[in-house]
């Protein structure tokens, strides 16, 4: 088996081994993952933090051993909470700027490893309530895939959130559904409860995060923040409900 490590600030994951290929998610700065399959220049890869398959790139990733795989997936994660962090590479002085959620392996004293390099990473300013990491993505644009400040999905929003509560939240919506435990009623939900939304199909596809029992912040066009009641989601701005409620789940 082989592993590899993000030494880039943000990757995308492709549906298929091509550039032109759907973006299904990103890999940021710092994270870890298993080599399944290669194809030409691409690689199939399945990551270590939440099990997500897609293509990556062969340029674009430092190779590590089982070893090192093993001590960094296995470790408590220490990520940053700052929009954007200045990493430093000792090697040639170049600046790498990383975001939101990057991953700092073997961080010591302002230091982590990644791959053969070590960087000086710059930590200051981290936010650290969960209200105040959620309200930081406001107006942060709706990316397919998408899992920062610069452009974001549904789900990568919850799941950046909530990681930094210590809670390891799947990828896609309908994953997320399928962890946590249930809340009975919308009257009982509270900061940081998810709130999922379903189709006509009956098929999960958003969530967002509950700030209080009757106000939810998601990502929809942009990130923002709409009122929310038993039927679902309701727009002031669209002067519509856009979203039905399907369940509600608690994680902490």
């Amino acid at each position: 088996m082989e592993y590899g490590i993000a030494n880039l600030s943000v990757v995308p994951l492709r549906a298929q081994p091509k550039h032109a290929a759907e973006q299904v998610s990103q890999l940021l700065f710092g994270e870890t993952f298993e080599i399944m399959e290669r194809h030409e220049n691409w690689l199939r890869i399945i990551t270590s933090f939440d099990g997500y398959e897609g293509w990556l790139n062969e340029l674009q990733f430092a190779a590590i051993d089982a070893e090192t795989y093993t001590k960094i997936a296995s470790a408590k994660a220490i990520t940053t909470r700052s929009f954007v962090a200045a990493a430093l590479k000792e090697a040639d002085n170049s600046l790498l700027y990383i975001p939101f959620g990057s991953t700092l392996p073997f961080f010591v004293n302002g230091k982590c490893t990644v791959g053969n390099d070590s960087y000086n990473v710059d930590t200051n300013g981290n936010m650290e309530n969960l209200l105040e990491m959620a309200y930081s993505f406001i107006n942060t644009p709706y990316q397919w895939g998408g899992r920062t400040h610069f452009g974001i999905d549904c789900s990568g929003f919850a799941q950046a959130v909530l990681r930094t509560q210590g809670v390891n939240l799947r990828r896609d919506a309908w994953q997320q559904a399928e962890q946590g435990q249930i809340v009975d009623f919308l009257q009982g939900a509270t900061l940081g409860d998810l709130a999922f939304f379903d189709n006509e199909e009956g098929r999960i596809t958003h969530v967002g995060i509950m700030l209080n029992n009757e106000m939810i912040i998601h990502a929809s066009g942009r990130v923002k923040m709409d009122q929310i009641d038993d039927q679902g989601i309701y727009s002031a701005e669209q002067k519509k409900y856009t979203h039905k409620l399907r369940i509600i789940k608690r994680y902490i």
